[in-house]
């Protein structure tokens, strides 16, 4: 299933971004307690497209994901904003207040439905 999108979720996932991603046809591993190097490998990683962090107090994982899949795309959903010295490697900042698990998969995966997006007359 080399096809399938992996997307590592580290952190509570209280609001279910991890379930509705594997709603979408994500395969979804998860990273639980610190984030650390050998966890992100036995995750996955190294072949993932999402690296999604909900609590930024883990924050540190963000630059080991990125040292170890470089092309990956970080993702936060966490209502605290991300530290300074990792703000600039995150390629998004969802605040679960904002927007709801299911959009944010949807966004994340490109399964957006049909009438979001604009047609021409």
């Amino acid at each position: 299933m080399a096809d399938r999108l992996l997307a590592v979720v580290a952190g509570p996932d209280e609001r279910g971004l991890g379930e509705e991603l594997a709603a979408l046809g994500v395969e979804v591993a998860r990273v639980d307690g610190l984030v650390t190097a050998a966890k992100l490998e036995d995750a996955g990683i190294g072949g993932a497209g999402l690296f999604v962090l909900t609590d930024v107090e883990e924050a540190t994982g963000i630059p080991i994901a990125k040292e170890l899949n470089s092309d990956v795309r970080i993702v936060t959903y966490a209502t605290r904003s991300l530290p300074e010295f990792v703000a600039t490697v995150a390629d998004l900042a969802v605040d679960p207040a904002l927007l709801d698990a299911a959009t944010v998969a949807e966004e994340l995966t490109g399964d957006a439905e049909p009438n979001d997006a604009e047609t021409e007359p």
